[in-house]
Formats: structure tokens, sequence, C-alpha cells
């Protein structure tokens, strides 16, 4: 897994293959890509409804494809994810409301944990 971890560090953004390409920013923690949606935050209509979505991690160095893949989607409970929401809200540049970010997200947006899976053999 090391390009997907290595290219998810290295670019604060991606894509993910919704109901057209949306670009995402996120950030890699606990071997898994961290997003969050709704509430005002970056708009990715069907994410949390999906079982799976197709992921493109771009090259930091020329901004072209680096690597695509699936990952698994899942919803993560924020006050049992503390560190991983922590680590996601350190990415959000320009938010509005800073001091009061992960109380806004608790009550209006959903943190999701997108996996890697492995590629069939």
């Amino acid at each position: 897994m090391g390009v997907i971890e290595e290219g998810a560090k290295k670019s604060g953004v991606l894509w993910l293959s919704l109901d057209r390409p949306r670009l995402a920013w996120h950030t890699w923690h606990d071997n898994a890509i961290y997003v969050v949606t709704g509430g005002g935050e970056q708009p990715l209509p069907g994410l949390t409804e999906s079982d799976e979505v197709r992921v493109t991690l771009r090259s930091k160095d020329n901004g072209g494809r680096l690597i695509a893949f699936d990952a698994s989607v899942e919803v993560v409970d924020q006050a049992r994810e503390t560190e991983a929401v922590a680590a996601l809200a350190k990415e959000r540049l320009n938010a509005v409301d800073s001091v009061g970010l992960l109380d806004r997200w608790a009550a209006h947006s959903q943190v999701v944990r997108l996996t890697p899976r492995e590629p069939a053999p």
C-alpha cells in the first residue's frame, strides 16, 4: 500500500467517482483516507450511501493521475474516532468557524473513512 499512502499524504486533494468526478480535500490517518461532507462542507453526493467508491490520487509533482483504486466507504462515529476527526480538522483550510468546527461537524456533517481495498491477485 506504499503508493496509496505516499500519494494520500503528499497531496491534500483527491478525486472521488460519484455522480461525476468530485474533487475533495482529505487527510490520511491510520491506513485510511478521511473526508467530511454535508453541513456546509464539501458536497459529495451519494458517498455516505455507498459501500465502495473509486478514488484517484494525483501526483504532487506534476498534478497528473498517480493511482486509482477502489475503497470501502464507512461513515464514522465522530465521538469514537476523535483522533481521526482531529487530524481531518487540521487539514481544513479557511474554515469560517475554526473554533466551533468539530461541534459543527458533529451536528451537521458526516466524516467518512475510505479504506483502500486490496487489489485482486
